[in-house]
């Protein structure tokens, strides 16, 4: 869970770091099935373990309400089945909180491109 320092900085969770990382790129947002998808599929070229969805929604859920994404319901159609999609963006906050997080990786002397 993101937590606020006190001096308006926010210190991110891996998980939620990986989702801003993932959307942030997205304009118009993204559905949470698309960003469990794309998630899983890096996790797999990594041999790293999988997000369920039990883990992923209540991280979205919480993200929203820390004003870190912003959530939309999507139209009904034909490429969901009908049901609606809820789209998530990044705000600015999340925005901001994913930049410190990166300034403080190179602080601590993280490279900024992994070599293999």
């Amino acid at each position: 869970m993101a937590k606020n320092t006190g001096d308006g900085s926010i210190v991110l969770s891996a998980l939620e770091e990986d989702l801003l990382t993932l959307i942030q790129h997205h304009a118009d947002g993204m559905y949470g099935l698309e960003v469990l998808n794309r998630l899983n599929e890096a996790n797999q070229q990594l041999k790293r373990r999988k997000i369920g969805i039990g883990s992923l929604y209540p991280a979205l859920k919480r993200m929203e309400q820390q004003g870190l994404l912003l959530g939309k319901w999507g139209d009904e159609g034909s490429t969901s089945g009908g049901a609606r999609r809820r789209y998530y963006c990044v705000t600015g906050l999340g925005h901001q909180a994913l930049t410190d997080t990166w300034r403080y990786r190179q602080a601590i002397g993280a490279p900024l491109v992994f070599t293999t």
